[in-house]
This record gives structure tokens, C-alpha cells and sequence, in this order.
């Protein structure tokens, strides 16, 4: 039987240890903070990089040619913002909605033919007047508009614009760093920690010596499990409070953060638990560790959004585990889509869950 009495006194002789480690604290909460500050300071005036825009071509063309693929063509050779097609029988603004975006260009059917008359037609931009992003998708597409307008007719205003709004909360850099630095926190702090005591007690021979206790394994993981999940919500409150009065970060608490705060320490003690029992030794378990560690960092939207990523970086991030939990506090934190949120907490919960059992089955306690 599993006893909550011997999980608080393991839990209670790791937190004393732990807290007394102030290289492992300075790792835990202090570091995570150290780089809101910077890059905070360095991306506080907004950034350059190019844009990742939906846009739904409904252009039925018209004598032969398709304008509407032409002017997503022209779009695309712009160093501000690169055009993602979206399917056309689907709701293209239900669509920007369910993937947390608030910019959006909308080509309507008739758009060639009535270019080709010379009729009046207009591109609809969707944007949020919040956003950062929003001007610059506006003013590039407006550009572009009155290219064509000069090439065929003198300057006569033929494809014109209208806007639409989609309500999202994205503003700053800052609003992105916060819930990405929250999630590169519960990856570290437990993934690390648990890699290197998993090895190092395999080496000693320590797990053999726990296993003539009355601890069970199942006990001893869920005491670390608890510890980081405590100290992941210490550092969340920490972050999220450095980030809205140091920089004016515009995000949103909910209790629909409270599942990622607490599946992703569940998820990343596990699986540093897991490389660290089924290496050789610690000099192997760090190297795995860090293989492991080191692409969820950069690639999981960590310190950027996904969104400004190249599509094929995309799919790859779609595959690490920390992207659905920086992506679940996005969704909550940033755009409070929380429809999103649920189906990044049951892909975060089967993740889980797969890796928790792996973790378990395959931690040797008695036999080592």
C-alpha cells in the first residue's frame, strides 16, 4: 500500500536538501527569472523577424488566370510576413480563432473576375488592434493593393481592404516569453535533477539500500513528483509576477493553468527518472539528458512563438513533449483559447501517462 506519511518524509528530506543547494535554487527559480529580465530588455522595443500569416484564397479565377494566388504570390516575396494557405471550405475566422491567430488575409471568390472588369473588390485583413503584428500585416497587404492597382489601372483604387477583428490578446514579445519561460522551467528543473539522481543512485548502489526500506518506488517518485510541482507553481508566480511589473507583460491567470502546472513536472521528473535508470552510468544519463533537453528548449516555443517558425520546424515541434505544455499556457495565458487548451492538456495527459508508466515498469529498485 502506497503511504502518504513515508511520501511527506521522503518529500521532506529532499526539499531540505534541495533548498540547501543554492546552485540547484539559483537553477530553479532564479535563472528562469535572470532571463526574462534579459530578454525582456532586449526584445522590449518589438522585433523584425518575419510574420507567419493564414490566408484563404477563395478566388474562383477568372479568363484563365487566378489573381488571388498571384497577389498571396506577391505577398510571399515581402520580408515582413510569409503566407499560410488554409483549406477553403472552412470557416476562416473560427479557423483563426482555434489556432490562436490574429492575423488573417480573406480573398473572396470573385476576386479575379472582378479585377478583370475593373470592379471594385476588396481583400478582408483580419487583425486585433492589441496585437504588435497587426500594422505590419495591414500595411504590408495595403502595399501590395496599391502595386496592383498601379500595374493595371493607373493607381485606381480597384482591390481595396477591409478590416476585421479577431479578438485574441496577443500584444508584445514579452506576453510569448513568459508562459515559455514557465514551461523551460518545469522542463529543466525536474528533467535535470532527476537524470542526474536517477544515475548517481543506480551508481552507488543507493536504490538497492532505499529497497530494504519500508519506501516503495512508486513512493520515493511520487515525493519528487510533488516537490516540483510546488516549485514549478513558486517559479510560475515568480515569473508571471516579475514579467507584468517589470515589463507591463498583458496576460491572463486562470485555473485552466493549473493541469499544465502540474501534468508537465509529473511528465519531465518521469522522464528524467526514465534516462537516468536505463543508462549505464551518470556520464551517459548527462549526454542522453542533454539530447533530450536541449531541442525541446529551442524548439517548443520556448523563447519564441511557433508561429514565426519555418513550417517544417513546425511539424517537428509538434512532436516534443514541451510544446504542448508552452503552447496549453499560451492558449490560456496569451489568448485564452481555452478550447485549444483542452486538447493540449489530453495530449499532454497522454504523454503523461505513457512516459509516467514507462518510467515505473522500468525503474529498477530491488534488483539493482
Amino acid at each position: 500500500m502506497i503511504s502518504a506519511k513515508r511520501i511527506y518524509a521522503d518529500f521532506k528530506v529532499f526539499s531540505i536538501g534541495y533548498l540547501r543547494n543554492k546552485f540547484g535554487l539559483f537553477f530553479g527559480l532564479i535563472f528562469p527569472v535572470v532571463l526574462i529580465l534579459i530578454f525582456g530588455a532586449i526584445f522590449s522595443g518589438g522585433g523584425s523577424e518575419t510574420i507567419n500569416v493564414y490566408a484563404q484564397n477563395q478566388d474562383t479565377g477568372g479568363l484563365g488566370q487566378n489573381i488571388g494566388d498571384s497577389f498571396l504570390t506577391a505577398l510571399n516575396t515581402s520580408t515582413t510576413i510569409r503566407v499560410v494557405t488554409t483549406n477553403m471550405s472552412e470557416n476562416f475566422a473560427d479557423f483563426l480563432a482555434t489556432n490562436s491567430a490574429s492575423d488573417g488575409i480573406f480573398i473572396p471568390s470573385n476576386f479575379s473576375s472582378e479585377y478583370m472588369m475593373g470592379n471594385q473588390v476588396n481583400i478582408t485583413v483580419y487583425g486585433n488592434p492589441a496585437s504588435s503584428t497587426s500594422g505590419i500585416v495591414t500595411g504590408t497587404v495595403s502595399g501590395y493593393a496599391n502595386y496592383f492597382n498601379l500595374q493595371r489601372f493607373n493607381g485606381t483604387v480597384v482591390v481595396g481592404l477591409t478590416s476585421a477583428t479577431i479578438n485574441t490578446q496577443q500584444t508584445n514579445y514579452i506576453d510569448f516569453l513568459i508562459p515559455g519561460l514557465i514551461g523551460f522551467s518545469i522542463l529543466t528543473s525536474p528533467m535535470f535533477s532527476l537524470v542526474n539522481i536517477s544515475s548517481e543512485y543506480k551508481k552507488v548502489k543507493l536504490f538497492k539500500q532505499l529497497s530494504l526500506t519500508p519506501l516503495t518506488k512508486m513512493e520515493w517518485l511520487a515525493s519528487k513528483v510533488l516537490f516540483y510541482i510546488l516549485l514549478s507553481a513558486a517559479g510560475f508566480l515568480l515569473m508571471v509576477g516579475v514579467g507584468i511589473f517589470a515589463f507591463g507583460a498583458h496576460v491572463t491567470l486562470s485555473l485552466w493553468l493549473i493541469p499544465f502546472l502540474i501534468l508537465g513536472p509529473i511528465l519531465f521528473a518521469a522522464l528524467g527518472m526514465l534516462v537516468g535508470t536505463v543508462t549505464k552510468n551518470p556520464e551517459t544519463a548527462g549526454v542522453i539528458g542533454n539530447l533530450v533537453t536541449f531541442p525541446m528548449m529551442f524548439l517548443a516555443g520556448t523563447f519564441f512563438p511557433i508561429s514565426t517558425m519555418p513550417i517544417y520546424l513546425q511539424t517537428v515541434a509538434r512532436v516534443l513533449p514541451l510544446f504542448y505544455v508552452t503552447e496549453g499556457l499560451n492558449n490560456v495565458m496569451v489568448y485564452n483559447n481555452i478550447s485549444a487548451a483542452l486538447v493540449d492538456v489530453a495530449v499532454l495527459g497522454v504523454i503523461t501517462l505513457v512516459i509516467f508508466v514507462l518510467a515505473v515498469k522500468l525503474f529498477k529498485w530491488r534488483e539493482d
